[in-house]
């Protein structure tokens, strides 16, 4: 009965989040709405359960997932409204659940920021918004020390790390419905190989893509271990596919390729800690899951008339090699190194790269790349920081084996950072799921709750 209830609950929540995005394009005014809800609901049940079940992971999951379907229908109050308000439910869970002692790192790591927004304060044009350029530069990698000082170590069981992860795609569930409302018909909006706005809901491509991979993802992984029957196993794997889909069609590379690597290094962690029967049950899903991701290449090349196909070998639709393969990120991220070799020890300063890169080459253009940002805006005291990025998730999952997706949270921020920067705050909080503490009562097996 119970069993039943659940699964009873799980369809409602799509069936309601589907009718979400239905609800939004219809009546944009309810954008602004559901936003607002979201906060305030969120803060009152943290308020009322003082967080003794991490509640805040799962409102900032949800924040997170619902903040590219707010940006591209207006429901922001506020620019950075997400990572404003995960803060904010980090700090909540902070006052409630306190923070482990060994979570020193993140600390040092947000110190190592400071010198960096103190020099641009000097640095940046008097005829700049100083107070507008820090914050967009900066409130992502601080957003991403709160999250990291929250989730260090912090115990948490893998049922209830699949229920923040489910958290997170309700919202992007919504997204890809508003998106199939908004271009239905593929074929009449695809005319070339460049990234496509009509696709992405009239909103950034790179950032559509990256959420929708993110999604993808999850959906995938929750057909592989949160399925407790073939019904459940089917609903999981079409809406991998649906946002698979939408994620390929809207001609931005960087998502789908990060979402596939996830699934590739989620499959990878399973395959090592499997026993034998586990390992031949794998084995069926890669050849059932290569063979649907090949059926959904071959729908969406016939929906774009051949022209993904181009995009992805970069090509133009007349199917000529573009000279630049990233789509100008390589000259913005040389400039960003060449920042960092004159500015070697404290960096230009925090949002400088900008101003600096407009006047040595003309292009007025924001980083695509958070690691040369890093470099250019703090100097070596960037790579401190990364280096504390990169190498604690890695430490800690030595023992730490019970969090299966902890490696492939891991490839989403380092992929994600390398060509969307920090742009959504996704990439931060999915960061900071690496550090939680797994357990498990039970270890999860192929296709069961």
């Amino acid at each position: 009965m119970q069993n039943k209830s659940r699964q009873i609950t799980y369809i409602g929540l799509v069936l309601l989040h589907i009718a979400i995005g239905f609800a939004i394009y219809l009546f944009p005014l309810l954008s602004k709405v559901y936003g607002l809800l979201t906060l305030l609901i969120g803060v009152g049940i943290v308020m009322k359960t003082s967080n003794k079940h991490n509640e805040v992971l799962y409102i900032s999951a949800y924040i997170a997932g619902s903040e590219v379907l707010l940006r591209m229908t207006g429901g922001n109050f506020l620019n950075e409204f997400s990572k404003y308000g995960v803060m904010l439910f980090m700090l909540i869970g902070i006052f409630y659940s306190s923070f482990s002692k060994n979570s020193i790192p993140y600390w040092i790591y947000l110190l190592l920021l400071v010198p960096g927004v103190v020099i641009s304060t000097v640095t940046l044009d008097i005829s700049t918004d100083v107070r507008k350029a820090i914050t967009f530069n900066i409130v992502g990698p601080v957003c991403l020390g709160l999250c990291s000082i929250y989730a260090y170590r912090r115990k948490i069981s893998f049922a209830e790390l699949s229920n923040v992860l489910l958290a997170a795609v309700l919202p992007i569930l919504s997204t890809a419905c508003y998106l199939f409302i908004y271009s239905p018909d593929v074929k009449d909006v695809v005319t070339g190989t460049s990234s496509n706005f009509e696709t992405s809901g009239g909103f950034g491509p790179n950032q559509v893509s990256t959420i929708l991979g993110l999604g993808f993802f999850i959906f995938f992984s929750r057909m592989l271990l949160n399925s407790s029957n073939k019904r459940y196993l089917l609903i999981n794997l079409f809406f991998a596919l649906v946002l698979t889909f939408r994620a390929i069609v809207t001609f931005s590379r960087g998502g789908v390729i990060t979402g596939l690597v996830m699934i590739v290094v989620l499959f990878g962690a399973l395959y090592t800690m499997a026993n034998l029967q586990t390992k031949m049950k794998l084995n069926v899903v890669v050849i059932l899951t290569v063979l649907a991701g090949i059926g959904v290449w071959g729908y969406s090349s016939l929906q774009t008339s051949g022209l993904i196909e181009k995009r992805y070998a970069n090509q133009d639709a007349a199917g000529r090699e573009k000279e630049d393969r990233l789509g100008g990120r390589e000259q913005i991220a040389s400039t960003e190194l060449q920042m960092f070799l004159e500015n070697p020890i404290l960096g230009i300063g925090v949002g400088k790269n900008k101003e600096y890169r407009e006047e040595i080459t003309g292009i007025r253009a924001a980083s695509h790349n958070e690691l040369t940002r890093m470099l250019a805006e703090h100097g070596t005291l960037g790579i401190f920081s990364i280096l504390i990025l990169f190498f604690t998730p890695l430490v800690l999952y030595v023992d730490n084996r019970h969090h299966f997706y902890l490696l492939s949270f891991f490839v989403f921020w380092f992929l994600t950072i390398n060509h969307a920067a920090m742009r959504l705050v996704a990439p931060a909080f999915i960061y900071s799921l690496t550090l939680l503490k797994v357990y498990s009562i039970e270890k999860p097996a192929v296709h069961r709750e």
